[in-house]
């Protein structure tokens, strides 16, 4: 009963001192000093931006063509982007495609288990270098003592250890402050990764949608003119059949048939690979069912077009608020290379007791402690600190260039699929009425032809210029779906309007809570 009465007196005074150790190690850890180092600052938005991102304005509204896809669209300058940008094309069907995509793509999965590593390595380094080391130990042993070596004193006997150390290195010049700020940074670098990838997974769903819509209505388009042609040379045949017309026409007849025909299979091959393309977005194989079908009709064409002021294009672009981030990392490591050149101070502490028997552990006459402080100033490294941190300083300034370079290149994609859209509306209204010209002059050229007032080398010329003009309007009106698409995705996608402000990694449960009428929550 003794004995267990002194172990748990032993256990209360080790415990005790393992706090009044860790206590005195964190007074000592704010004694910090100064960061050297470059304090970081956001860069600004390109003062020459303005207010438009084109050097001449653009239209309040595009041109307007009869048909699918053919509606004006508003440019309306300073209107926020929803969160859920693709729900203004009105398809429940996408939606849903882009809920599965976001919470079963696998590049999605990764980018986010890549930021809950960085930040676990930041906490990792956080707790290495913020806080003291504080080791607590307690063993027991046995040994025999050689007569030879200690005399009188040979024998066995048991040695009981105890002791508490600990280590500390006090952050006098910031170095281990601006280690975790660029760790933070690398963490938040990471964080708009994730954005990034959230954002380019929901527009390659959106257009690869619009892709197979597009190859579907091209399929129909041609399969329409197939048929007709088919018709026509049903008509060759039996005239040539009564004499009325030469071998020639009817094997120009059959020439234009077969070259229509041997469009089809490549089509069908592109439709059938934009589909597995959605299956595998969508985080399933190509094989599985249950995949939606898209066409240009199932589509509606946003009129409205929020386009954000170019004052908060740097804010919002996934990509440039990341090499901003990668830029910060830069400057604190100027810090880091810095503090590397003066003094690093150290302080060390023990306290613990040795003897014979469990018992006697921390009685006066076997305790012993020691404390320690010291400080190491180099000297002569050859310059290595200093080459290190010029080092840093052109790592700086490369990450600023390519800043600038992420930021340019922005500019450029949004200034790019603005006016593409406005060429984009003038196309669509110039190839709708060429197709109804085309159609007109082969109605026309059809019952000339059965009059006998025109050749068959007319007729055969009509009939190509509609085939062409018709798949040029269904090519027409998939690119306005498509570049509509893209300036979502050059204009940042609007994470930053998400519920709550929450990051990508969240809202993929809150995206599959969201509702099919088409508005932003």
């Amino acid at each position: 009963m003794r004995e267990i009465v002194v172990k748990r007196r032993i256990f209360r005074q080790f415990n005790a001192l393992a706090l009044r150790a860790g206590v005195a190690a964190l007074i000592a850890a704010g004694l910090g000093g100064c960061a050297l180092g470059p304090n970081f600052k956001s860069p600004a938005a390109p003062a020459s931006a303005g207010d438009s991102y084109t050097p001449t304005p653009l239209p309040q509204q595009t041109a307007s063509a009869p048909g699918v896809g053919g509606a004006a669209q508003q440019f309306a300058f300073g209107q926020e982007i929803p969160a859920q940008w693709w729900s203004l094309f009105r398809s429940p069907a996408l939606d849903q495609l882009i809920r599965s995509a976001l919470e079963q793509n696998p590049n999605m999965a990764a980018a986010e288990a890549v930021l809950r590593q960085a930040q676990e390595n930041y906490n990792a380094q956080a707790g290495n270098l913020v806080y003291p080391s504080v080791n607590a130990q307690l063993g027991g042993g046995r040994q025999k003592v050689s007569a030879a070596t200690a005399g009188a004193g040979a024998g066995v006997y048991n040695v009981y250890n105890a002791s508490v150390n600990v280590a500390y290195t006090p952050d006098v010049f910031g170095g281990t402050r601006r280690t975790l700020e660029g760790a933070q940074a690398a963490v938040d670098y990471q964080r708009f990764q994730v954005e990034a990838t959230y954002l380019t997974l929901s527009a390659n769903v959106v257009t690869t949608a619009i892709q197979e819509a597009s190859l579907r209505a091209q399929l129909q388009a041609t399969r329409e003119v197939l048929d007709a042609l088919t018709k026509q040379q049903n008509v060759i045949e039996k005239q040539f059949e009564f004499g009325a017309i030469p071998r020639t026409t009817v094997l120009s007849q059959r020439n234009q048939v077969a070259q229509i025909n041997a469009t089809i299979a490549p089509l069908e091959k592109a439709l059938a690979a934009a589909r597995h393309q959605l299956s595998v977005l969508a985080g399933k194989l190509p094989g599985e069912a249950g995949m939606p079908e898209f066409t240009l009709e199932s589509l509606t064409l946003p009129q409205q077009l929020p386009v954000s002021l170019p004052s908060a294009l740097v804010r919002q672009r996934p990509d440039i608020r990341a090499s901003e981030e990668a830029l910060h990392q830069a400057s604190a490591n100027i810090g880091v290379a810095t503090a590397a050149q003066y003094p690093q101070f150290s302080l060390t502490g023990s306290y613990g007791s040795s003897a014979t028997t469990f018992g006697k552990l921390f009685d006066s006459q076997t305790t012993a402690w020691s404390l320690l402080a010291g400080v190491a100033q180099p000297v002569f490294n050859g310059g290595a600190l200093s080459a290190q941190r010029r080092a840093a300083e052109a790592a700086y300034d490369a990450a600023s260039a390519q800043y600038r370079a992420t930021v340019l290149t922005a500019f450029q994609n949004v200034a790019d699929t603005l006016r593409a859209l406005e060429a984009d509306a003038a196309a669509l209204k110039s190839q709708a009425e060429a197709e109804a010209l085309a159609k007109e002059t082969l109605d026309l050229s059809e019952q000339q032809y059965k009059l006998g007032g025109i050749s068959y080398l007319v007729l055969l010329d009509a009939q190509r210029s509609y085939q062409q003009t018709h798949i040029s309007l269904v090519q027409a009106q998939a690119t306005r779906y498509a570049d509509t698409a893209a300036l979502f995705q050059a204009l940042g996608g609007g994470w930053w309007n998400r519920a709550d402000g929450m990051p990508a990694a969240t809202a993929v449960s809150a995206a599959a809570q969201y509702g099919k009428d088409g508005k932003n929550q």
